[in-house]
């Protein structure tokens, strides 16, 4: 906001409007006299032209307000908001609360540089009302499918349960793949490999992999189906037969080059980034999660680093082009850079290309070295990586030769092979000219048969004739995989190529089904939760077309044809909640659904072994016993949906329970006390005696009249219990153990000058000692039992926190500023860079293995700029462009 203050000057007030000032009403807002009309249902009048009911948020009031003074002595009013539908919702919003008496116009732009904003003042607009239109469409269609179909989602699937129009779609995507790793049968093969060299040139050895069996092809893990089968005829080696052919193969000594052949390529560069491309690099170059991809593009757009950062296009401006192409010829040289610039068009479905896309700003580009004083790690690292791309775009194709070589090996001396000739190939890439290839290289997602791809090497000249020696002969076996599950970069990739959701909402809808608990992350894969597969069970088998991909790409066509003017908003609207010919209708869905078997909605087979269902505590396996009766089994909380297997389950089921082992009594009380096996580890409990039935009432005096006694609601005692440390074992934990865990807390001793009790005990973050409300950390729970005043009195002697037990993760040397040595600590809210005195949290999307000394380094030194974290208020960040107020 300084930075366009600036830019615009003296003569203009520059005021934020920090997002949305409106939106729909919740149910509390809602009028009491609107309550039962049409209204009070969803906040819109659906019978009276879906008509929304906005109300003023909080803020927004004093956003109003501050506005509204300004306006008093301005004599023009510019709206700044962003150039898509939803900033320029906003900007109407603005224009319905402040209805100002001077003229109002629409400003917008792309980059926060001093052209681009003294440009877009010399070049104002009207406001768009059909994007608008489109913007309101589009919040009204989710509040109706939203609020209608999570009311079933919370009374079928569970409290907390929700489904939206983009979110469900994408948990759907999910959901399948797992399915589809579920169903998968996994089949065996076996190859050979060895390594060839010309004799006598023994460090001119290159891998070479056995390809066909007397000119039949071998298998490879592409040759075989989902469920195991073979798609063609190929050769499939067991073991055995790959061990007795490695051995002959080694006995032989050598091979024969049959063919070397040679074939050019060339690889062109990527375009540049728009909002989903950058979301995918940042993922699998960065690692940062595609919600903290976005924060950092938004917070490099608004210092004025790169150009707007939600855009579908790929296209550059003219200015944009000079820049990567000069910048590329000065780094790398007059080849490299082709004789005309070069362009690019968005294949995506639904792309909007009202931008350009995401670039460094200005009309010459500053190097990551220029910049990188003024921006902090993460952000300095995605400005490296889109001014890497942007200069690549415009960079010359790189060229390649691709040599392959086949060998051929006789087998014919060896007994009890079938076959009599073995072809072995090998191939080597050589670049001639990097091209592009010196500024970028794009990043790529795990593949199916990527196992068995060669490693790229280089070969050592060859002719056809030459008789090299095979050594290191090893038989090697494979099992083919099912598809990679998703991960933040592919996910985004495939919600784009379907046309699922806009870029500039991916971050958001992966946020929201991360956050509802439908998909948790395993390093970077999503894994789905059960909660995940009965509620996609429940919108598949009730909500069929809701969920569908093409249906939910096509609302997307819709709304883009409602912002070009093309459609009308109550009309559409209208087909969509009430239905029509083509479209069954939200309405008439949600009146006929009938009965849904909430059990069986939230039931999974697996296999004929058990039924997974859900209980207080999350899944677990409903088994059967032979008496008609059934048993609960916990299932492990790391367990993915895909490794419960049938077989997995029996073992489960199987294994020797822990809980419900009885330790003995308590001497106090006379009670049982046993191991018990809960759903977040093993814990004792002291058995309660059940309570004898109480004797019946007598029987009434015929004709006497009737008392009314008041029932008094009795609540059963609840047991003792308590948890066993991390460090006992509940198959071998003894009573004496457990009388001292039930014992906690345990006193230490009194303090000497206050004469309060210190006592030590177990909480969720670890052990640790209590003094009226002044609580130290222990460093194990040992210490708890162990642990004498004096010790006790020590550490109170310390500053609070100087004894906390922070595991040391990785550990670096010293800080060159504060010379003591640097570390990585598990702290109680995560992952931590420190060096004693500057303490820098992990960003999330990152872990311990990603953090290198020089990058420790930078963090703190980042950290010490910064200096002492404000004071929070209640204010929020800037999320949108500003409306600039023209003084009188």
């Amino acid at each position: 906001m300084r930075s366009i203050q600036g830019y615009l000057g003296d003569g203009y007030e520059v005021l934020s409007s920090v997002g949305h000032i409106r939106d729909l009403a919740d149910k509390k807002d809602i009028p009491a006299e609107l309550k039962k009309t049409s209204v009070g249902k969803y906040s819109i009048d659906i019978e009276n032209g879906f008509t929304p009911l906005y109300v003023e948020s909080d803020r927004g009031k004093k956003t109003v307000a501050e506005l509204k003074r300004a306006l008093k002595d301005a004599d023009e009013l510019l709206l700044a908001t962003d150039e898509d539908r939803e900033g320029e919702a906003i900007a109407w919003h603005l224009l319905q609360a402040l209805k100002p008496k001077v003229p109002v116009k629409r400003m917008v732009f792309h980059e926060i540089t001093k052209d681009a904003i003294q440009a877009a003042v010399g070049k104002t607009r009207e406001l768009d009302l059909a994007l608008v239109d489109a913007q309101e469409t589009r919040r009204i269609l989710d509040r109706l499918y939203g609020w209608d179909v999570s009311d079933v989602t919370r009374r079928k699937v569970g409290q907390g349960t929700s489904a939206g129009r983009v979110q469900s779609a994408a948990t759907r995507l999910v959901v399948d793949r797992e399915r589809e790793r579920i169903a998968f049968v996994s089949a065996d093969y076996w190859d050979v490999e060895a390594v060839a060299a010309p004799a006598g040139r023994a460090a001119d050895g290159f891998a070479t992999r056995l390809a066909r069996l007397d000119g039949a092809p071998l298998a490879r893990g592409t040759d075989f189906d989902d469920a195991g089968q073979l798609k063609k005829a190929v050769v499939v080696l067991t073991e055995s037969q790959a061990t007795a052919l490695a051995a002959a193969l080694e006995a032989s000594g050598d091979a024969v080059v049959v063919s070397v052949e040679a074939k050019p390529g060339t690889r062109s560069p990527k375009p540049p980034f728009t909002t989903s491309t950058v979301q995918q690099e940042a993922g699998r170059k960065l690692s940062m999660s595609a919600k903290h991809a976005m924060g950092v593009a938004q917070r490099l757009y608004e210092k004025g680093y790169i150009t707007y950062m939600r855009t579908d296009s790929t296209a550059l401006s003219t200015q944009a082009i000079a820049a990567a192409r000069t910048q590329a010829v000065a780094l790398y040289g007059d080849r490299a850079v082709p004789p005309n610039p070069r362009s690019y068009r968005n294949n995506s479905k639904n792309a909007q290309e009202a931008h350009e896309a995401i670039r460094p700003s200005g009309e010459t580009f500053r190097t990551p070295a220029e910049v990188a004083s003024a921006l902090d790690r993460d952000e300095l690292r995605l400005y490296d990586l889109i001014w890497k791309r942007t200069i690549a775009s415009q960079m010359s194709d790189a060229k390649y030769e691709t040599t392959t070589v086949t060998l051929e090996a006789d087998t014919s001396a060896a007994t009890g092979l079938e076959w009599k000739t073995a072809s072995f190939t090998a191939s080597g890439t050589v670049y001639t000219f990097k091209g592009f290839l010196e500024a970028y290289e794009e990043g790529r997602d795990e593949k199916r048969g990527d196992t068995d791809k060669a490693d790229e090497q280089s070969l050592p000249q060859l002719a056809v004739g030459d008789v090299l020696a095979l050594h290191d002969v090893e038989p090697k076996g494979h099992a083919t995989s099912p598809k990679p599950r998703y991960t933040e970069a592919s996910l985004v990739k495939a919600l784009e190529e379907k046309g699922i959701g806009r870029p500039s909402t991916f971050a958001s809808i992966i946020d929201v089904i991360i956050n509802r608990e439908y998909v948790t992350k395993r390093g970077q894969a999503l894994v789905p939760s059960w909660l995940a597969f009965s509620v996609v069970r429940l919108l598949e088998q009730h909500f069929t077309e809701l969920v569908d991909y093409d249906f939910t790409a096509a609302l997307e066509d819709d709304l883009d044809a409602i912002a070009r003017g093309e459609q009308q908003r109550v009309e559409w609207l209208k087909e969509f909640y009430f239905g029509s010919e083509q479209h069954v209708g939200l309405r008439n869905i949600l009146d006929n659904l009938g009965e849904i078997d909430a059990r069986e909605i939230n039931a999974t087979r697996i296999g004929d072994v058990a039924t997974l269902r859900f209980g207080r505590y999350g899944p677990y396996l409903d088994v059967p016993n032979d008496d008609g009766t059934s048993r609960i089994v916990n299932i492990p909380g790391d367990l993915a949906p895909d490794e419960l297997t049938p077989a997995k389950a029996r073992e489960l089921i199987d294994a020797p329970v822990a809980g419900d082992r009885v330790l003995g009594q308590n001497p106090e009380t006379g009670r049982d006390i046993i191991v018990k096996d809960g759903r977040f580890g093993p814990y004792l409990e002291e058995v309660i005696p059940a309570e004898p039935e109480p004797e019946p009432a007598p029987e009434p005096v015929e004709g006497a009249p009737k008392k009314r006694v008041a029932k008094k609601k009795v609540e059963a005692p609840k047991p003792r219990r308590a948890s066993i440390f991390k460090s006992m074992s509940p198959e071998t934990i003894d009573l004496d153990t457990a009388l001292k865990l039930f014992s906690l807390p345990r006193t230490v001793g009194l303090d000497p000058e206050t004469q309060a009790p210190i006592t030590a005990q177990n909480g969720p973050y670890g052990p640790y000692l209590k003094k009226g409300t002044d609580s130290r950390s222990l460093q194990s729970e040992d210490q708890i039992f162990d642990i004498t005043l004096e010790q006790a009195l020590e550490i109170y002697a310390q500053p609070k926190y100087a004894n906390r037990a922070a595991t040391s993760i990785k550990e670096f040397e010293a800080d060159p500023v504060s010379e003591k040595p640097i570390r990585i600590k598990d702290g109680r809210f995560g992952a931590y860079v420190t060096d004693g005195t500057t303490n820098v949290t992990i960003p999330k999307g990152q872990t311990p293995d990603d953090i290198t000394f020089e990058i420790a380094v930078q963090m703190l030194a980042d950290k010490r700029a910064k200096g002492p974290a404000p004071k929070r208020t209640t204010r929020r960040a800037t999320t949108t462009r500003k409306p600039a107020v023209k003084k009188k």
